[in-house]
């Protein structure tokens, strides 16, 4: 399955009342890649949450396939998440004391016995597809290239039709940064899904379909990758 983006009046305020974020109108069609620059502190990751419905102080409309985020309670949009939405950050979140299965395949923990299988499985493929053995090592042990691959992996595991990354180089060197983009955009092109990658890396968004650039919470531009 493939999911596109509609935004119609995405709104996001703070407390007091000062706009944090304003999208008028933005579509972005089933298995496109969309980078999102911009400066520090200008709405980058306000507008990714946002997609993920984890913004409770947004309004209008935030719609994957026939999925309105911002109509549904929080409960519905965290089993939305769970079931279509994979999500890549920047300090990885991973338990250091668990190996690099146990980490990818977590989200197995919250579905029946089933599903879980069918998580591991998943889990187990990417991460050999990322070059991460399946050994009892702990993640405490691995460089920031390979826990950043665990995470990809983790992301992916419940086969998503959604990635959202947010700032998914920041940490890494830039022969190592290079290759996890060569990685993930790998496995989202051959599998259709759509990704939406926030970044201050050059080489990120030049690797994607389409860009735009938040600027004090508005779209400044928007155009394809060149």
């Amino acid at each position: 399955m493939t999911l596109g983006l509609t935004i119609n009046a995405l709104a996001v305020t703070a407390a007091s009342g000062r706009m944090l974020l304003d999208v008028p109108k933005l579509h972005l069609a089933p298995g496109s890649c969309l980078g999102v620059r911009g400066p520090s502190g200008a709405g980058k990751s306000t507008f990714l949450f946002s997609l993920a419905g984890l913004i409770e102080n947004a309004s209008g409309a935030v719609t994957w396939g026939e999925t309105n985020l911002l109509q549904m309670p929080a409960g519905a949009r965290a089993a939305f998440r769970r079931r279509s939405v994979g999500m890549v950050f920047q300090d990885f979140l991973l338990f250091e004391e668990l190996s690099a299965s146990a980490n990818a395949a977590l989200s197995g923990a919250y579905s029946d016995p089933a599903h879980q299988k069918a998580i591991e499985s998943k889990a187990e493929e990417v991460l050999t597809r990322l070059g991460i053995s399946h050994g009892a090592r702990t993640v405490d042990s691995f460089s920031g290239g390979e826990r950043q691959r665990v995470a990809i992996a983790r992301a992916l595991a419940s086969d998503p039709a959604v990635i959202l990354a947010d700032e998914p180089t920041a940490s890494l060197d830039r022969k190592t940064a290079d290759a996890l983009i060569d990685d993930l955009l790998a496995l989202v092109r051959d599998t259709g899904k759509t990704l939406v990658a926030v970044s201050h890396d050059p080489a990120v968004y030049t690797r994607m379909d389409r860009v735009i650039e938040i600027v004090d919470g508005r779209i400044a531009t928007d155009e394809a990758a060149r």
